[in-house]
C-alpha cells in the first residue's frame, strides 16, 4: 500500500533520487537564511531587539543547508541542479509573498510594516516546514542515516514557528492586527496553490528517476489534489491563526552548530 513512509523509504533508497530531494531542500534552506540576513541587516531602528532573533533565524536556515549537503556528502554524492518548478522559496518570492529580493538588495531600513510582512510569510512557510518535518521525524527519527539530522530541523522549525507567533502576538497588541490578518490570508493562500504546483513538479521529477508506472504517479497526483482541496476549502486556516506559544523567546539564544556526519 501507498504511504508517505513507504514514498520517503523510495526516494531515500536511490542515490540520484536522494540527490534531488537533498539539492532541493538546501537550496531553499540556504535562499531562506539570505533573506533572514538581509531583513536583519535591514531592521527599522523601533525594531532593532528583533535583530537577533532574524539574525537566528537565518543561522538556522543557513545550518540545515549545510546538514543536507553533508548527508549528500556522507552518501558520496554532489548536488544537483534545482529545477526551477521545483524551488518552493523562488516561486514564493516571484508572486510576491514576503519581502522582494530587489528590496533586500537595496541598503535601505525597512519599515515597521515591512517586518509585519516579512513575519506574516514566516508564519505560514514555517506551519509547513514544521508539518513535514514533523511528518519526517514520525518514520525517521531512528534511522541511522537521517534521524539526527531529521531530529535537529524539527526542532528548529518548531522554534520558527512559535517565534513567529509570538512576534506577530506583539504586533497585533501594538495596533497592527488588521494588517496582520490581511497579510496571513494573502499569504496563506497563495502558500497552498505554490506547494500543490512544486509538490507536484517534485513527485513528477522523482517518478521519472524512479521509473514510476502512470497509474502511480496518476495516484500520487490525485493525493496532492485532493491536499490542495482541503487546504482551499478551510485547512488554510490553521496557517493564520494565532496563539501565543508554549516555548516563549524560543529564539532569544545563539543557533545550535550543524550535527556531524561522519
Amino acid at each position: 500500500m501507498l504511504s508517505a513512509k513507504s514514498l520517503f523509504q523510495e526516494i531515500l533508497a536511490n542515490d540520484e533520487s536522494f540527490a534531488l530531494f537533498c539539492s532541493i531542500a538546501a537550496s531553499g534552506e540556504s535562499q531562506g537564511g539570505w533573506e533572514n540576513a538581509r531583513i536583519a541587516a535591514l531592521v527599522p531602528e523601533s525594531e532593532r531587539e528583533l535583530a537577533p532573533k532574524i539574525t537566528r533565524h537565518g543561522a538556522d536556515e543557513d545550518k540545515h543547508g549545510r546538514i543536507f549537503n553533508a548527508l549528500l556528502k556522507k552518501r558520496g554524492l554532489d548536488p544537483v541542479p534545482v529545477p526551477p518548478e521545483t524551488d518552493y522559496t523562488m516561486l514564493l518570492e516571484k508572486n510576491g509573498i514576503g519581502l522582494a529580493h530587489e528590496q533586500l538588495k537595496r541598503d535601505e531600513r525597512l519599515a515597521v510594516r515591512d517586518i509585519v510582512t516579512y513575519l506574516s510569510h514566516s508564519r505560514v512557510t514555517e506551519q509547513r516546514a514544521s508539518e513535514q518535518m514533523d511528518l519526517l521525524r514520525k518514520h525517521f527519527a531512528d534511522d541511522p542515516d537521517i534521524g539526527r539530522a531529521v531530529k535537529q530541523i524539527s526542532n528548529d522549525e518548531d522554534n520558527h514557528l512559535a517565534y513567529c507567533h509570538e512576534e506577530l502576538l506583539r504586533f497585533a497588541y501594538a495596533g497592527h492586527g488588521r494588517v496582520i490578518q490581511r497579510t496571513l490570508r494573502e499569504c496563506a493562500l497563495a502558500e497552498i496553490r505554490i506547494y500543490r504546483d512544486v509538490s507536484l513538479a517534485v513527485m513528477a521529477n522523482m517518478g521519472r528517476i524512479l521509473g514510476w508506472p502512470k497509474a502511480k504517479s496518476a495516484m500520487l497526483a490525485a493525493g496532492i489534489h485532493a491536499v490542495y482541496a482541503y487546504e482551499r476549502l478551510g485547512g488554510w486556516r490553521r496557517m493564520v491563526s494565532l496563539e501565543m506559544p508554549e516555548r516563549r523567546d524560543a529564539l532569544g539564544g545563539p543557533a545550535s552548530t550543524a550535527p556531524e556526519f561522519a
